[in-house]
């Protein structure tokens, strides 16, 4: 299984429903869940972004099928990039060394 990071911004509509039904941030996840994409850590962040999501992927298809589920809902807007533990990076260099 692959590691994504998810920042997130939720929209006018997003910020409403959390404020009537914070609870909904977990009804989320297990929703994701589901669909194969396992949420592993969760964030508030103070910028730009909402939320920073660590989350793993049963694949890239699963997880792109959970995005576009969540960004169509019109509650949340997304970016998503793919992130590698440091370990599995020394263990990549070693290897070709």
């Amino acid at each position: 299984m692959s590691l994504y990071m998810i920042l997130s911004k939720l929209t006018g509509e997003g910020a409403q429903a959390l404020f009537k039904k914070p609870e909904r941030i977990k009804e989320v996840n297990r929703e994701l869940e589901k669909m194969g994409v396992k949420v592993l850590q969760q964030y508030l962040v103070f910028g730009e972004w909402d939320f920073l999501n660590i989350v793993e992927a049963n694949d890239e298809k699963a997880l792109v099928a959970a995005l576009i589920n969540l960004n169509m809902r019109g509650i949340v807007k997304t970016t998503t990039y793919r992130i590698i533990p440091v370990n599995e990076v020394i263990d990549a260099v070693s290897e070709t060394s």
